[in-house]
């Protein structure tokens, strides 16, 4: 291994020890995860349309899988906010390592933590549901990786795009709730497009909804849904926002 990826793996590895000291914060995620698939599964499978969704339980455990890789990735953003408000990261860039290595060790560790954060909720969610065959099993890694990565650049570049705390929290806190609410994960198609009527489309086009459409493939709960389409979209949306997560980034660092 060369010096220089052995320093991104390092940075990483420090990214995804540094999450296990959230104790407290992680137990709250996974409780409120399952609070959604169980409580909130088995209460409104007995309200909601039975033509429209048969088993709410089935239905909404597929985007729970999308929502903990989208919550645990996020995190990151808060930790590099708060080493540019404090300069932490003068010292960063003492270290020996390129300012490229730094951020893509960054990126990489938020990642990390959506996929490690996830894992017990793919086995959950494949006693639930009905577990994905070998080609599923390639789309459902496939969409963690480059979900993890999207999620966890979209915090960096949210944090990175002012020094301003109360403008930092502000911003995140309002791309949370657009995400959180402006995909399919809690509603089916024909919900979205009676309630938005043209502005429909914006929800299709969702990396999260994307993202659930995939898992709800692989996890066999809809055939009809096109998996190469959905993550051809999540991929040109990870493109766009790991580039612009790595030039908001490296301005900072830079910045006097």
């Amino acid at each position: 291994m060369s010096s220089e990826l052995r320093s991104i793996v390092n940075i990483a590895y420090r990214d995804i020890a540094r999450f296990w000291r959230y104790k407290y914060w992680l137990a709250g995620q996974v409780a409120m995860n399952l609070a959604d698939i169980l409580i909130f599964g088995l209460i409104f499978n007995g309200v909601v349309n039975k033509d429209l969704i048969p088993d709410y339980v089935r239905f909404v455990t597929p985007g729970i899988l999308c929502l903990s890789i989208f919550i645990s990735s996020f995190s990151i953003g808060r930790e590099v906010g708060v080493e540019l408000r404090r300069e932490v990261t003068q010292y960063l860039l003492t270290l020996p390592v390129r300012r490229e290595g730094l951020i893509i060790g960054r990126l990489l560790g938020g990642a990390a933590r959506g996929l490690v954060y996830q894992f017990g909720f793919l086995v959950f969610a494949s006693i639930i549901l009905t577990p994905p065959s070998l080609e599923g099993w390639l789309y459902v890694l496939a969409t963690s990786s480059t979900l993890a990565l999207t999620m966890s650049s979209v915090s960096i570049s949210l944090s990175t795009v002012t020094r301003d705390f109360n403008l930092q929290a502000t911003v995140r806190s309002l791309t949370y709730y657009i995400l959180f609410f402006v995909s399919n994960i809690f509603y089916p198609q024909k919900v979205i497009a009676a309630r938005l009527g043209p502005l429909a489309p914006v929800v299709d086009y969702s990396p999260l909804t994307m993202a659930t459409n995939i898992y709800r493939w692989a996890f066999r709960y809809d055939a009809s849904i096109n998996p190469w389409g959905n993550f051809a979209g999540l991929g040109a949306w990870s493109l766009v926002i790991v580039a612009l997560a790595y030039k908001l980034y490296i301005r900072n660092l830079l910045r006097d």
